[in-house]
């Protein structure tokens, strides 16, 4: 018997050592220079003919609808954390910059609101020809052959393969590796290889060849792809971020907070570098002092002024050594205080960084679910039926920032040092001052310009 369970437990340890051999050769394909130059389609926006997989399980496919709209809150949630990631890799970047159709606040809410009610479309209807899904994928892969041939001309390169992969990354990664982040609960017990197979159907449909989608036969390869490609691009790319990645992120999660005013910015943009592994993100007291103990045995007893280069904490990261080098202190996790992407949130930003951990509380209740489901489902319906109003919504919030004082700068790219500075704290009494002087000086000048 002995032997017998050391022979199966050598069996396993073959099969687990080939499959990691498996997904990594995946990930080296995924990320070589051939995925690179291999565009998103090889069809033109007018051939463009679209069909299912051979291996498309319409079953498995309502079955992941199903266990969407049962955890459609934190799904979403993790869907848009992850769109973020997306903005951090320097090729894709580039495209959505060049675009110029998310440099200002109010484009990027039109963009980020088509994207995911396209998301949400998905999950609606049966994808079959002629359906709303169908049509909405349709749009979305057409949009990509556009969008690459104009960024062509433009010399800003091509939507490719390797991209298209990373941008399903950022739809399902955060929920295949951390589904406890934001209480997914299944119904069935194959729901993830339900999900699994919905989404490897949508990257078949959007172009993504077989040989790059990272949605792989089994969930659980699907899920060892998404850990390696975290740890080789998200987690080095948010580490070094390229230039107006800051500026990106702050808009779209600007755009989106237009229609969510629960959105927070700074706090999502720590929760998301947080959940992207970025060294130096903590969220617990425990991880803390876990973190300041990996610090002090990398140091392996020099001088704790020297600092630890955030590149010796990542492996195999798919970008090159950036110039600037981002030294992570041992005295700097002392406490959260000291903590310098901690110090720069805002009061309210930080207790909006602790609510997320309580809502993941609450959702995973019977009525916290309904409850935040219900109100997803709302502000969707609300988007989706009266746009006017979620724009004046958005058109309302400006207008309020601008008279206290937090005006939304639509003046352009701005580089990510903007945003390491520190911002002047502005105390409620001050803000009414300012408010009454931008008033009075409105009042002023119309005065001047009516005695003219």
């Amino acid at each position: 018997m002995p032997i017998y369970e050391a022979e199966q437990g050598s069996i396993q340890s073959f099969q687990l050592s080939f499959f990691r051999v498996k997904v990594e050769d995946f990930v080296e394909q995924l990320l070589s220079k051939e995925a690179t130059e291999s565009p998103s389609d090889v069809k033109t926006a007018d051939n463009l003919v679209q069909t299912l997989p051979k291996w498309y399980d319409e079953v498995k496919f309502n079955q992941a609808r199903r266990f969407y709209w049962h955890n459609c809150y934190g799904l979403t949630l993790a869907m848009l954390l992850g769109l973020v990631n997306v903005l951090a890799v320097p090729s894709i970047l580039k495209i959505l910059v060049g675009a110029r159709r998310s440099n200002d606040v109010y484009p990027a809410f039109k963009r980020y609101l088509s994207t995911f009610l396209h998301a949400v479309s998905w999950f609606e209807t049966d994808l079959k020809p002629g359906s709303h899904s169908w049509e909405s994928v349709y749009k979305v892969r057409k949009r990509h052959i556009l969008m690459s041939k104009a960024a062509m001309l433009k010399g800003q390169g091509i939507i490719c393969q390797r991209d298209l992969a990373l941008t399903l990354f950022g739809f399902i990664g955060f929920t295949f590796l951390k589904p406890e982040k934001f209480g997914v609960e299944t119904l069935q017990k194959d729901d993830w290889d339900a999900y699994n197979q919905f989404w490897r159907v949508i990257g078949y449909m959007i172009g993504i060849e077989d040989r790059y989608n990272i949605c792989r036969n089994s969930v659980e390869e699907t899920r060892q792809v998404c850990q390696l490609i975290l740890q080789r691009v998200y987690t080095p790319c948010l580490t070094y971020p390229p230039e107006y990645f800051e500026y990106m992120a702050h808009i779209m999660l600007e755009g989106v907070s237009s229609a969510n005013p629960t959105v927070n910015t700074p706090s999502l943009l720590y929760w998301t570098k947080y959940l992207a592994e970025v060294p130096g993100y903590v969220y617990t007291e425990g991880e803390r002092i876990q973190f300041q103990q990996l610090l002090k045995d990398k140091l392996n007893g020099s001088s704790e002024d020297t600092g630890v280069d955030s590149f010796t904490l990542m492996s195999k990261p798919f970008i090159e050594n950036s110039s600037k080098k981002r030294l992570l202190y041992v005295r700097d996790y002392n406490s959260f205080e000291t903590i310098p992407e901690y110090k720069e949130l805002s009061i309210f930003s930080r207790l909006k960084l602790m609510f997320h951990s309580y809502f993941t509380r609450i959702y995973t209740t019977y009525y916290g679910r309904r409850f935040l489901n219900a109100t997803f489902l709302f502000i969707i319906k609300l988007m989706k039926r009266h746009p006017k109003m979620t724009f004046l919504m958005f058109n309302i919030k400006v207008s309020a920032r601008y008279l206290f004082n937090f005006p939304l700068d639509n003046s352009g790219l701005k580089p990510n040092s903007v945003f390491k500075k520190q911002t002047t704290k502005l105390h409620w009494y001050k803000a009414i001052v300012s408010c009454w002087q931008r008033i009075c000086g409105s009042s002023d000048t119309a005065d001047v310009h009516g005695r003219r």
